[in-house]
């Protein structure tokens, strides 16, 4: 039998226990080896103990404590922005390979239908933000076909699936979102929106891409709406709920329009993309896409990092 590649969860929350669920029902390369929260009375830690996955509340300290340790090649840390610098450092004498699903941005940020093929030998990668990872695909494909001087995201969640490291977060979302749209999505300026949408019963999650292009010609709006769509089936590969709203629009500029401010790079189009990311329901409702897209996001860098180590343990044999 092919040997797994153990894998622990820092974190117990939503994000961290879906994650685990899809680890264990999902993955034919890794295996849990370990579940670390703080808060003993969690339904993540309990659920896990459950499932026969070693747990401790003692944090990341108690998971360097824990027998087997060792033998964990891969962490998943989906705690805090601050939380995981603490972490990150924690585990740093071990060499484990850590997979932040925090906005911390620490190491090399990493959207899988985009850029994970030039990251799977780092020791510290960050998955952007849930908006980041529905977005920045789309941006990617834009700047594949023309440059994008101006890109801008509004991520609309569910009130609901926004846990308390969420919105401890925003901030660092923002800020994290705007920088990957520029960094991975090849944008030349880039600003991310979050709204937590309070409607009941709760909306699935909802995405809209905006970017300003110079692409006066038809056969160019073609090509764009094709990568588009490239990129958009790419990312339902690992993420089954993701799909466009309706057909991309590609809307004139006028002279005297005011998103000219916005960049000095001659503009013509405005091209509207919308998105929206049904959830898988491991272990939260289908209407929480935001943490599913993570999630699963962060199962497919994992399962390449494991392929690469396996890679190399060959190549040494």
């Amino acid at each position: 039998m092919k040997t797994k590649t153990k894998v622990a969860v820092i974190g117990s929350g939503n994000i961290g226990t879906d994650l685990m669920i899809k680890v264990l029902r999902l993955s034919d390369t890794l295996e849990m080896g370990a579940m670390a929260g703080i808060d003993p009375a969690s339904d993540g830690l309990a659920r896990a103990a459950r499932l026969g996955v070693p747990v401790t509340a003692d944090g990341v300290q108690g998971l360097i404590a824990m027998e087997g340790f060792e033998e964990i090649r891969i962490v998943f840390d989906a705690t805090s922005a601050k939380a995981h610098v603490a972490n990150a450092a924690a585990l740093a004498p071990y060499g484990k390979q850590l997979i932040d699903l925090t906005p911390a941005a620490v190491g090399p940020m990493v959207v899988p239908a985009v850029n994970l093929a030039d990251h799977v030998d780092a020791a510290d990668v960050n998955m952007v933000t849930c908006g980041g990872q529905a977005t920045i695909p789309v941006v990617a494909a834009l700047s594949s076909v023309v440059p994008v001087p101006y890109a801008e995201i509004v991520a609309s969640i569910a009130s609901k699936s926004a846990g308390p490291g969420t919105r401890a977060n925003i901030d660092e979302f923002t800020e994290t979102t705007s920088h990957a749209i520029e960094t991975v999505g090849g944008a030349g300026r880039g600003k991310a929106v979050i709204v937590l949408n309070p409607a009941e019963p709760p909306l699935i999650m909802r995405d809209t891409v905006l970017a300003l292009v110079d692409a006066p010609d038809e056969g160019t709006h073609d090509a764009l709406r094709a990568a588009v769509a490239e990129r958009v089936g790419a990312v339902a590969a690992y993420v089954p709920g993701y799909r466009l709203k309706q057909r991309v629009q590609i809307t004139p500029v006028p002279a005297d329009q005011p998103v000219h401010t916005l960049t000095e790079a001659p503009v013509t189009h405005q091209v509207s993309v919308f998105l929206e990311v049904e959830g898988a329901a491991h272990y939260l409702p289908a209407y929480a896409g935001n943490l599913d897209i993570m999630t699963s996001a962060a199962l497919r860098m994992a399962e390449a990092m494991a392929a690469r180590a396996t890679e190399l343990q060959g190549a040494d044999a």
